[in-house]
């Protein structure tokens, strides 16, 4: 975001741009009055003019008297007198050549340019108002909206879960290099994936959070500067992890994450299992789950270990 400020005084002759459309870095969006500043430019020229010229007339006055002084023409400090007119001389110009810059960015000032590329919004003056050097209302106020930052939030809790698996190994890949997907607040997914740009190295004591900023490309302007969202980042791989759908997990009387399975005997088997987060619909499990494992999905609410089963396979659709 870039406020637009004036950096020099003035009336403002013309807005330059249409609000609410996308400029570039180095557009012009105002013009201000620049009758005085081409002015005081003229005079600041002028005046370097007059202090190159005084240059030539003391380097000559120098030079001559130091010829005269190898002849003992003119006292010694008469030859300093003329060799510092002739290094004063040379400083006026150095502060003509400041003043004629100084003068010259002013000038320049009273064209106001886009410091981003953006959408520029509303403009809060019209031709004729006047506007102060560094005033504190905004002109008017570019975002840049493609690629965009979304800022996440993540707990620290999570934070320290994920750092010791990869440090187990049981993750495998770089959470640098995470892809990260967006849902929109009407629920549906955006199309476009986004990367890590940085994380605070700070966590919030009132919330036991930290930030996490992303950056991702936004060509149809869907994501706005104030909208919520929710992120997945995919950080790597769980290795022996399994994903069962939300529905056939349960707790059991200690607090204890379960699922019910079909034994070998086609009974119904209770087992405590550890489901580390969500992913879509489903757990991803850990523990308490083998390849080949036959997970009650329907109906366990009717059944007790032990309870003989005639168990029907379905097929769960990842998607939904």
């Amino acid at each position: 975001v870039a406020e637009i400020r004036p950096r020099v005084d003035g009336i403002i002759e013309e807005r330059l741009f249409t609000e609410g459309t996308e400029v570039k870095a180095g557009d012009p969006l105002y013009r201000i009055e620049s009758a005085s500043y081409a002015a005081a430019l003229a005079a600041a020229e002028a005046a370097q003019q007059k202090a190159e010229a005084s240059v030539q007339s003391a380097r000559a006055r120098s030079d001559r008297y130091a010829q005269l002084a190898r002849i003992q023409g003119v006292s010694e400090q008469d030859l300093e007198e003329a060799r510092a007119s002739y290094l004063s001389a040379q400083a006026d110009v150095a502060a003509a050549k400041a003043d004629v810059d100084a003068a010259r960015i002013n000038l320049d000032y009273t064209t106001v340019q886009a410091p981003i590329s953006g959408q520029i919004g509303v403009s809060s003056v019209t031709a004729g108002a006047l506007v102060t050097a560094s005033q504190t209302t905004a002109l008017a106020t570019i975002r840049q909206l493609d690629p965009i930052y979304v800022d996440l939030t993540d707990s620290s809790a999570n934070l320290l879960r994920v750092r010791r698996m990869l440090e187990g190994g049981s993750l495998k890949g770089d959470p640098r290099k995470a892809e990260v997907r967006l849902t929109l607040e009407d629920g549906t997914a955006y199309g476009e994936v986004g990367s890590i740009q940085s994380a605070e190295a700070t966590v919030s004591e009132a919330t036991g959070t930290f930030a996490i900023r992303v950056k991702i490309a936004n060509p149809r302007r869907l994501l706005l500067p104030g909208m919520y969202v929710r992120a997945e980042l995919s950080l790597g791989e769980i290795e022996g992890a399994f994903r069962l759908p939300q529905r056939a997990v349960g707790h059991n009387a200690r607090g204890e994450t379960t699922a019910m399975f079909v034994t070998a005997e086609d009974k119904a088997e209770t087992r405590v299992i550890t489901a580390s987060r969500t992913s879509g619909n489903d757990w991803v499990v850990t523990e308490g789950v083998s390849a080949g494992d036959r997970l009650i999905v329907e109906g366990a609410q009717n059944l007790r270990d032990g309870a003989a089963v005639t168990p029907e396979e379905m097929v769960v659709d990842p998607a939904t």
